[in-house]
């Protein structure tokens, strides 16, 4: 009997749907006699069984996740969550799912051996695994955690995530503007791809003129609006307002694809200005450690049944959700020159956007000192005069 937990420790890059599925070779010629909290997708050629016929004989079987409504007999512990796998940092309770399986045909030989060639798709390419390698044997609680369980052997293997394994391209790019340059700083040229106008392949459709099908040939392509840059998703960073003792950033994911949902979708910033408190109003935010970033870090997210689902664009208006953010100011570094006030980096689901040149970041206007907030004293003598005045009246 064998129990295999998928544990995910990226910190803001999420299973989507349609789910994890892990493979593997047996070492010699073993077969899964049964399973609970997931199944092997082939069965494989079980014709030299007579009797009792195994769930899958197959040498490599690829095996996915059972969805949250299973039959209480198909199911087991942390099981049952259709292949999601919740980042890290976002909800840890659902970063993991398990599975436990009956392994038979071993032969006269007793020994057991692990399995050799993992994989791990989530649910396209992306992920590397490493060998399979003998660790301490897990040890679990029985009785009310008055008897200890340890298991005959344990195997673990670690799966790193590669954006060049897993995109051609980038997925996402990245557009600035602020309250003092009327200049909007546009995702760069081609940053996901560009028009592909040589062939009769369909890779892109003007705004408006596209309604997708509900299934046919295009269900298995993504079909983005024609733009310049032609990514699927634009995250957009405005500079609203500069308060004394703080300063207001909007912030807005749009989604350009007719063809795809982000579900439980994450974005990643990089901002000295997150060293301070910081206050999303309809996203979830966390801070993260820099994790080698020269800057600080902060994390948002969607609020569950209200905006945590990134809808497709239709032929009327793109997907789109967005944030108000509320930054204290480290007035020994607040800046709004230079481009201070805008992001370093950012990431959508773990992948990292194309960010503009900063040279054609937006400016300060000439004057800009004009921009410095009033001081409250002087806002104070202003509303005692307009009260002295008054009374006078």
């Amino acid at each position: 009997m064998a129990r295999v937990t998928i544990q995910n420790y990226y910190q803001y890059r999420h299973v989507d749907k349609s789910g994890w599925k892990l493979g593997w070779t047996w070492a010699n010629n073993e077969t899964i006699w049964s399973m609970s909290g997931a199944f092997a997708t082939t069965q494989g050629n079980c014709s030299s069984f007579k009797f009792q016929i195994p769930h899958s004989c197959q040498k490599s079987p690829v095996i996915a996740d059972l969805m949250p409504d299973a039959l209480p007999e198909n199911r087991t512990d942390d099981c049952c969550k259709g292949g999601l796998l919740a980042a890290w940092a976002i909800n840890p309770s659902k970063s993991f799912s398990s599975f436990e399986m009956m392994v038979g045909n071993l032969g006269a030989n007793p020994k057991v051996q692990a399995p050799v060639n993992l994989t791990l798709m989530t649910p396209g390419p992306g992920y590397t695994c490493g060998l399979v390698e003998d660790t301490d044997p897990t040890v679990s609680s029985d009785i009310g955690g008055k008897r200890q369980l340890q298991a005959y052997r344990t195997w673990k293997s670690t799966c790193t995530y590669s954006s060049f394994v897993a995109n051609q391209s980038p997925i996402c790019c990245v557009s600035l503007s602020t309250f003092y340059n009327p200049k909007v700083t546009s995702c760069p040229s081609c940053s996901c791809g560009c028009r592909d106008v040589d062939t009769n392949t369909i890779s892109c459709v003007r705004e408006g003129f596209f309604s997708a099908p509900e299934s046919g040939p295009l269900d298995n392509y993504d079909i983005v609006q024609c733009t310049d840059h032609m990514c699927p998703v634009r995250i957009h960073w405005h500079v609203m307002k500069n308060y004394f003792t703080h300063w207001k950033v909007k912030l807005t994911i749009s989604n350009y694809n007719y063809k795809r949902n982000y579900s439980n979708w994450n974005v990643l910033v990089q901002h000295p200005g997150f060293s301070q408190n910081t206050t999303a109003y309809s996203f979830i935010s966390t801070m993260l450690p820099s994790f080698g970033f020269s800057d600080d870090v902060a994390l948002f997210w969607g609020i569950e049944y209200y905006n945590n689902e990134l809808v497709n664009a239709d032929k009327d208006q793109l997907g789109a959700v967005s944030t108000q953010i509320l930054l204290r100011k480290d007035l020994d570094s607040f800046t709004l020159g230079n481009g201070w006030a805008l992001p370093r980096r950012v990431y959508f689901n773990g992948e990292n956007c194309q960010m503009p040149l900063p040279d054609i970041f937006p400016t300060l206007p000439n004057g800009s000192f004009s921009l410095k907030p009033a001081h409250p004293l002087f806002l104070l003598l202003i509303h005692l005069a307009f009260k002295t005045f008054v009374t006078w009246l």
